[in-house]
């Protein structure tokens, strides 16, 4: 008889999947890429199959690891809602979350609604605000958890996910003699990251920007980067299917390492619940 699949090698092989890298794998659980790298082989040993194909560049999954995926996600979502439904009286009782605009929309809608289904009692109130705003809330206790970004993706051990920021315009191509050789742009306020790693870029890349529009108004920046008059800075999972992610002759920009933040306080189980399943959620979206 066969012995039963860890649920922990399975949570890991899907992390993996979905990164690419078995060192993104590693920061999101918790592990040394040694480690990771023995509990995919574990894993594959126990089933007799091949599940990733390996280069220097990263990992991609073989034909079996690609089948294989849709079980390990069926397997760990009904484990969740098992425990779930078999756990008292199921999980009560409401919190505060804070995110950045362009995370609540690309993420926050699946989040919640497959939280909601496992824990329909409990109740979720939202904060949209940039990052240096919500540490501020988190240190006064006015919110629960959140969602932060940190500049450098690889700096923490805890960060879920990794995002890229880019360059954002109404056509395919920039043409910088449109502009005068001094590019508009439209950025997020100047305390944000993206302000920040925007002006750091252009100045490295001896390029003549100006501010033409500052806002932390999600909305607003793409009603800019539409109107063609200014390039705007977001992450790619926000940017709108009607605008253009552009690259030559404006220089690379970083990836931001998104994290679960805390407030100072006690956390209740339902805090400690929503931050598991955003751990367990956010790198697969």
């Amino acid at each position: 008889m066969q012995a039963p699949l860890d649920l922990r090698l399975l949570a890991t092989f899907v992390r993996a999947a979905h990164s690419g890298t078995l060192s993104a794998t590693a920061i999101q659980v918790g592990r040394t890429q040694s480690a990771v790298t023995m509990q995919i082989q574990r894993l594959e040993e126990a089933l007799g199959q091949s599940l990733f194909h390996r280069s220097g560049s990263g990992v991609r999954l073989t034909g079996n690891g690609e089948r294989f995926l849709a079980y390990a996600e069926r397997i760990l979502k009904i484990h969740d809602e098992a425990v779930s439904a078999l756990s008292d009286k199921g999980l009560r009782g409401s919190m505060t979350f804070g995110s950045p605009e362009d995370y609540l929309i690309a993420f926050f809608p699946t989040l919640l609604k497959s939280f909601g289904n496992i824990h329909p009692d409990v109740e979720i109130k939202v904060v949209s605000a940039p990052t240096v705003e919500l540490r501020t809330l988190l240190h006064s206790r006015q919110i629960d958890l959140a969602l932060v970004s940190i500049p450098d993706a690889s700096a923490s051990r805890d960060i879920v996910r990794t995002e890229a920021l880019v360059w954002v315009g109404s056509k395919p191509t920039l043409e910088l003699h449109n502009f005068g050789d001094t590019v508009p742009l439209a950025l997020p306020a100047s305390n944000a990251m993206d302000h920040r790693a925007a002006c750091d870029a252009m100045a490295r890349a001896g390029l003549r920007y100006r501010i033409s529009y500052a806002s932390n108004s999600l909305a607003g920046l793409i009603a800019v980067a539409r109107s063609g008059l200014a390039v705007s800075v977001m992450t790619q999972e926000a940017v709108p299917p009607d605008l253009f992610v552009l690259t030559s002759p404006l220089p690379q920009l970083s990836r931001l390492g998104v994290l679960i933040a805390f407030a100072d306080s006690e956390r209740s189980p339902a805090v400690e619940a929503f931050a598991n399943h955003i751990r367990r959620v956010l790198p697969s979206l």
